[in-house]
């Protein structure tokens, strides 16, 4: 009597992988659209008060607080929108998408200096969504 788990068709491993994909997409498209919120609501706050992020004297990629607030509130209604398709299961989107969070994740790589655990937990989110929308190649409906 053996005890070995009997092996699966190629086809069976193909449909549970594509299944644990699609799910990581729908994650990505959920939180391309809640972190694009978020950054719309930074960038908001940057706009409103100039004083909500310290000033960081002699950073090399330092910019006025009010371009990082119009840097922020543009994007993040850009990942909001893109997000949205994403979860529509446009595939362009994916692709826009791709490149959306890569400028993020350097956008947020240049803000560390002013904030520091936020745009580092942002940086891992990112990570995530651009592996989730690479990964899929399928339909979400």
């Amino acid at each position: 009597m053996s005890t070995r788990t009997p092996p699966r068709s190629r086809a069976e491993a193909a449909g549970r992988e594509s299944a644990w994909a699609a799910g990581f997409a729908v994650f990505a498209g959920l939180m391309m659209t809640i972190v694009g919120f978020s950054e719309a609501l930074r960038g908001f706050a940057g706009l409103l008060r100039d004083d909500v992020y310290v000033p960081v004297q002699d950073h090399l990629y330092g910019f006025d607080l009010t371009t990082w607030g119009w840097l922020h509130l543009v994007f993040g209604l850009l990942l909001v929108l893109t997000g949205v398709f994403v979860l529509r299961g446009k595939g362009w989107a994916r692709a826009v998408g791709i490149w959306l969070v890569m400028l993020t994740l350097v956008g947020n790589f240049v803000f560390l200096p002013y904030y520091p655990a936020w745009a580092m937990l942002l940086i891992a989110l990112d990570v995530a969504v651009i592996w989730g929308l690479a990964r899929y190649d399928g339909d979400l409906h």
